[in-house]
């Protein structure tokens, strides 16, 4: 049953995600005038499809039949893509016959570059349109809970944040000159807004103001160490307990708060540097399950570890916000583009070796369980996810690389600032090279995928 619901929501996910790009690139085409032969959801044979030339039908189309002006909307077997056939364009296809006669004016060649570059690019867009959209409603919807507090709580040893001189108790009042009220707007202003530049932060420490400089390049990875600093109220929550170590002995359980360490109240980030401080040392701790506060004496293992891995939760003031129909709007767009600074931040790590692969890279199968997971949580859940996938997608596809939008976009620009056309057979052998390699890279993610189960 779970195998069913896990298939269904991946081609609920997949389906929309794939018609709104595709249909973004066949809006264009058909805006300028140009042909679309066939709008396809899925790949490979076609299962069946309409067309206004010999309507609804099973299979393979006839291969004498003329669609003329008219496009072949169909469904392919393998759930897992899709495509619009353009007339008159070098795609994955690889279908050449139109170079054997002269450009046609409902062709692709024959638009002017900007019309081509906008048909090229009407995917992406609609991709972010989505998600701008998905946002929207949600927020609207539901509002926002944000953290109504600047406070630094905790400061990493050794991170970016300590290094640059934050120390706990300041209080962060504008990131580059622009003031903040919520932990989540320096979390964005660090990591999304002002990707990939430095940053200056203005501070309240006791009675004076002070400005501490950070270099883009010490900003790391929010997917990795992040940049060093938690808000005051992240108390440690214990994810899970491991079988035959010591936590299990008194008693610890999963979603116990912990609270202090020998009678002193503990950070989250600290408190693995505590218990390994105190390998084969006794300690107290204390720790509270639901509303019961408790307290037993453990010792650590000679490496420092008491059996548990841990979780932050925040438990600060929290404040509500709603939004009118209107107001809502900039406020989804600035979370698509927060998201798209997260999105670009582990892309540019994953391509300088700083992060994981297998732990960055998802295929077919990863989807198909954040899709049911998402779903579980239910439908503000499903579709914020597919939000996210759907920028993912975006960028993804603009990415300069043969066989992908960006690829096309590449010829494209090229031939506008040269005014000369690339010939046909070396695209060609460019198209190809680069559809042979995304099908091993999609065969390598779905390994990965496989071996991560």
């Amino acid at each position: 049953m779970e195998f069913l619901s896990t298939l269904f929501y991946f081609i609920i996910t997949i389906g929309v995600l794939v018609f709104i790009h595709e249909f973004g690139h066949f809006a264009a085409a058909r805006l300028f005038g140009i042909r679309a032969d066939v709008f396809a959801l899925g790949m490979g044979y076609r299962l069946f499809g309409y067309n206004r030339v010999n309507g609804f039908s099973f299979g393979t189309l006839p291969a004498e039949i003329q669609l003329g002006d008219h496009t072949d909307y169909r469904i392919s077997v393998f759930p897992i893509g899709g495509y619009v056939k353009i007339a008159g364009m070098i795609d994955e296809s690889m279908d050449t016959e139109f170079l054997n006669r002269e450009p046609q004016p409902w062709e692709f060649r024959s638009t002017p570059i900007w019309q081509r570059m906008v048909v090229l690019s009407a995917g992406v867009i609609m991709n972010l349109v989505l998600a701008v959209a998905i946002f929207w409603g949600v927020i609207y919807n539901q509002g926002k809970t944000v953290y109504p507090i600047t406070e630094v709580g905790y400061v990493l040893s050794n991170s970016p944040a300590s290094k640059a001189g934050i120390v706990r108790g300041d209080k962060i009042v504008a990131v580059n000159d622009k003031p903040v009220s919520y932990w989540e707007e320096i979390e964005s202003s660090i990591y999304a807004e002002n990707l990939g530049s430095d940053i200056t932060l203005s501070v309240r420490r006791q009675d004076e103001t002070i400005r501490i400089f950070v270099k883009a390049s010490a900003i790391p990875d929010i997917s990795e160490e992040r940049f060093g600093i938690l808000p005051a109220g992240v108390v440690p929550v214990v994810g899970a307990v491991d079988k035959g170590k010591p936590a299990e002995s008194i008693g610890l359980q999963a979603r116990d708060t912990i609270l202090a360490v020998n009678g002193e109240s503990i950070a989250y980030a600290a408190l693995p540097e505590v218990i390994r401080r105190h390998a084969s040392q006794e300690i107290t701790l204390t720790w509270k399950t639901g509303d019961t506060i408790r307290e037993a004496k453990v010792t650590p293992t000679k490496e420092g570890k008491i059996g548990i891995s841990l979780v932050p939760a925040y438990k600060g003031p929290m404040q509500h916000l709603d939004y009118s129909l209107l107001e809502a709007f900039p406020a989804g767009a600035k979370e698509v583009v927060r998201m798209s600074g997260f999105f670009l931040n582990n892309l540019w790590q994953l391509v300088a070796g700083k992060a994981s692969f297998s732990k960055s890279v998802g295929g077919p199968v990863k989807i198909a369980q954040m899709a049911n997971q998402s779903a579980e949580g239910g439908l503000s859940s499903f579709l914020v996810f597919m939000a996210l996938l759907s920028i993912s997608l975006a960028f993804l596809n603009i990415l300069p690389f043969p066989a992908l939008d960006g690829g096309h976009l590449l010829f494209v620009t090229y031939e506008g600032i040269f005014r000369r056309e690339i010939p046909a057979k070396v695209k060609i052998g460019i198209q190809q090279t680069g559809f042979f390699l995304l099908l091993a890279f999609m065969a390598v993610v779905l390994y990965n995928d496989i071996a991560n189960l």
